[in-house]
């Protein structure tokens, strides 16, 4: 008989941040069917998170709520996880803001600098220092996918707090990969493009945006949400076994020609 290679994750224990929607929620929902159980937070959004535990079986999946603005939330959201679950072999850090409007650089408030920073970076951080120790301390290596953008690599014009998160997590997304290798721990990085999700329906909605942003993606679309969700988890099976440190763009071509 033929054997089919299948994108499998039996056994394992995922994390996924910002599960209850968009990419997170097609990333649990593909992580529950390949096979792991997978704990992820929400913060606002308690009915899509209840109902998504019960599509894919209390069982297989659990929601916490989790506000990860700073650091102060990451390590008890690894912690229930690993409590509800027994470990932890995969972390995927998808959460993160985006303002819709544009704000030139010399009209941005301080606060929403710092507060973009707080969500997408210092929770990045905080999520990968205590996922890690539990990786460590389980002693078998495991899986952390770290969400970008294509704002990580050429920047976004009126965008400048958005696109210095993304960057940094790119080249943490570097650095950890040679750092966390000798402990068998992966690290990659997936890049998207413009993709259909609540955060970027007021920008899509509008259609002469929308004309103007289709118009700069060779593929002539935007991504839905399990075309992300597919590679994070290719990067988590064993056919990405000699890929770390890799960043994973899926962005219908849009970085080439931006």
């Amino acid at each position: 008989m033929t054997s089919h290679p299948t994108l499998s994750l039996d056994g394992k224990i995922a994390l996924v941040t910002g599960g209850s929607r968009g990419i997170g929620a097609a990333t649990v929902r593909m992580f529950a069917q390949a096979g792991a159980r997978v704990a992820f937070n929400y913060q606002r959004a308690k009915t899509a998170a209840e109902q998504l535990v019960q599509e894919c079986g209390a069982d297989f999946c659990h929601a916490v709520e989790a506000d990860l603005t700073g650091m102060a939330n990451a390590g008890p959201l690894v912690r229930a996880a690993v409590e509800r679950f027994g470990g932890l072999d995969v972390l995927v850090v998808n959460h993160g803001i985006w303002g819709a409007d544009d704000v030139a650089i010399d009209r941005m408030p301080d606060e929403q600098w710092r507060h973009t920073l707080a969500v997408n970076l210092d929770s990045t951080f905080a999520l990968v220092k205590h996922a890690v120790a539990q990786m460590k301390r389980q002693a078998r290596g495991g899986h952390i996918v770290l969400v970008s953008s294509t704002a990580g690599q050429r920047g976004e014009a009126f965008h400048a707090d958005y696109a210095a998160t993304k960057g940094a997590i790119i080249s943490m997304t570097k650095g950890l990969s040679t750092e966390l290798a000798p402990d068998g721990i992966y690290v990659n990085c997936v890049a998207p493009g413009w993709v259909l999700t609540d955060m970027t329906a007021g920008a899509l909605d509008d259609k002469p945006r929308r004309a103007e942003i289709f118009s700069k993606i060779p593929l002539g679309r935007v991504a839905g949400p399990e075309e992300i969700a597919a590679p994070i988890l290719f990067l988590c099976t064993k056919h990405a076994g000699f890929i770390t440190g890799e960043i994973f763009n899926v962005n219908g071509g849009a970085v080439l020609v931006g």
